[in-house]
């Protein structure tokens, strides 16, 4: 038995008694970094996502990981076992506060379930350190807003988990976009078709899996009973830790979308019709759903489908020959992916990015981690930020619906062509699967009016509620950052 096997818990994870963060100088361990000096990082989360980090700053020049975090000690145990191995001298923590403390760390990259992302993005500015911190950015809309406070007032350099902002070749269908050659954009289209399957049903609450220290995981989410067969990954399908797919694999596509549009703020009026349907199970997210953001002009609409183009399909279904992907739809023809068409559906212009910037989005995040310089980032966390709202809204407009029959559903969507031709779309996809609408019914949300410029709802108090969670001591989005 070699000496890290002889080690205890503790000494592996290298935790000692501690201190809570309230005793934290803000910003004072702060390390001014020469041109030549390694950029120390400590990787949080990494059961999924956040072995891609792993891999992506232990590669570069100038980088060193130096430490994971990571609850589930098993998970740890193998992780720093792994980079030692490899002659990577890497310390093992089971609780992000005591990575935050450390002198040792420059940057935060956390690849935790989504109710973290903010809470750790906040005390992490805090103390003077640079964050990557993974889509969607927040779990709710206020605490994204404090994530962003939090990185002026202390001068961070913070990138969203958004890789769409770095390729080119949108950078350059953007700007061509920009210069009218087919119109005035309509409606710019995310779209998240991607299967997903039954979670399961339990008839009671589950054992939480070996190692794994729940109080940690659930942090400033509510620590309630496990009430589905896998801990892991299926939260997203519950409101508590997740945000179903729209703010999964669709917060990617939502922000792409609104880069489209150009917008820097909120969309003033929000609706979205949906359900979780084609089988019966723990999650509480929507499967299907389509959400109208009005910009007071052009419109974002967002649709996601988890069952299958019909039933057995192997295949997605598609929309201009997209599944998970954008479609923006002017005046006068359309883009759909990297290729731009006339009203005719004839490839006008294909984008393939040459002249425009782009690549890599870990090496773009640590490049703006030397310069110091928030603009040279490609994808700022107030760039997340209001992606990751506009999953939000959509989901609070969703949850504060009612069941209602096709017709009421349609009457609901009489004034907009857009909603419309979407909702029909939905309504034969459903039908492809087996889905009676009028024995298993959509919700139909209200139609939200929000104040951009305070991120508040207009007259809506049961939404404005929705804005923001309820946060267990200790684990608490501060109210001042």
């Amino acid at each position: 038995m070699d000496d890290y096997s002889k080690m205890t818990r503790r000494q592996v994870l290298g935790l000692g008694a501690g201190v809570g963060l309230a005793t934290l100088s803000p910003a004072s361990w702060a390390r001014v970094l020469g041109a030549n000096e390694d950029i120390r990082v400590a990787v949080v989360g990494f059961r999924g996502r956040g072995g891609s980090h792993i891999s992506a700053f232990g590669n570069m020049k100038g980088v060193r990981v130096v430490a994971l975090c990571d609850c589930d000690s098993n998970v740890l145990q193998q992780g720093v076992a792994a980079l030692r191995n490899k002659g990577v001298p890497v310390e093992g923590y089971a609780d992000v506060r005591q990575v935050i403390e450390s002198k040792d760390i420059d940057i935060i990259a956390t690849a935790t379930p989504n109710h973290w992302h903010s809470l750790i993005t906040v005390w992490a500015c805090q103390a003077g350190k640079d964050v990557y911190v993974e889509k969607p950015v927040s779990h709710n809309v206020w605490e994204g807003r404090q994530a962003v406070n939090a990185a002026r007032k202390y001068n961070r350099i913070v990138q969203a988990g958004t890789q769409g902002r770095s390729s080119a070749a949108w950078r350059e269908a953007w700007a061509w976009l920009s210069e009218g050659h087919i119109g005035k954009v309509k409606v710019s289209r995310g779209l998240c078709y991607k299967r997903r399957g039954s979670i399961g049903k339990v008839d009671g609450p589950q054992p939480i899996p070996a190692g794994i220290d729940y109080d940690l995981w659930c942090g400033p989410a509510q620590k309630l009973p496990l009430m589905r067969k896998n801990l892991h990954y299926d939260w997203h399908w519950v409101w508590n830790t997740g945000n179903g797919d729209l703010g999964n694999q669709g917060i990617h596509q939502m922000d792409v979308a609104r880069w489209a549009l150009g917008k820097m703020e909120l969309a003033p009026r929000v609706m979205s019709i949906g359900g979780r349907l084609g089988y019966v199970d723990d999650g509480e997210t929507a499967n299907t759903q389509m959400v109208v953001f009005d910009y007071g002009g052009p419109q974002l609409i967002f649709e996601v489908r988890g069952l299958p183009d019909r039933t057995g399909a192997p295949a997605m279904s598609r929309y201009r020959g997209q599944d998970i992907g954008n479609v923006v739809e002017c005046e006068g023809g359309y883009i759909a992916g990297n290729k731009a068409y006339d009203s005719n559906d004839q490839v006008i212009k294909e984008f393939t990015g040459q002249g425009f910037r782009g690549g890599d989005h870990f090496a773009n995040f640590i490049e703006a981690v030397r310069s110091r310089k928030v603009s040279d980032l490609n994808a700022d966390i107030l760039e997340g930020h209001l992606s990751s709202a506009l999953c939000h809204l959509g989901n609070i407009s969703y949850r504060l619906g009612k069941e209602a029959d096709p017709e009421e559903i349609r009457e609901a969507v009489k004034r907009d062509a857009a909603a419309q031709e979407t909702l029909a779309r939905m309504e034969e996809h459903l039908a492809n699967n087996g889905v009676d609408l009028k024995a298993t019914r959509l919700r139909v949300g209200p139609t939200l009016r929000l104040d951009p410029r305070r991120e508040r709802f207009i007259g809506n108090r049961a939404a404005d509620a929705m804005l923001r969670d309820e946060y267990r001591p200790g684990f608490v989005v501060p109210e001042r950052v």
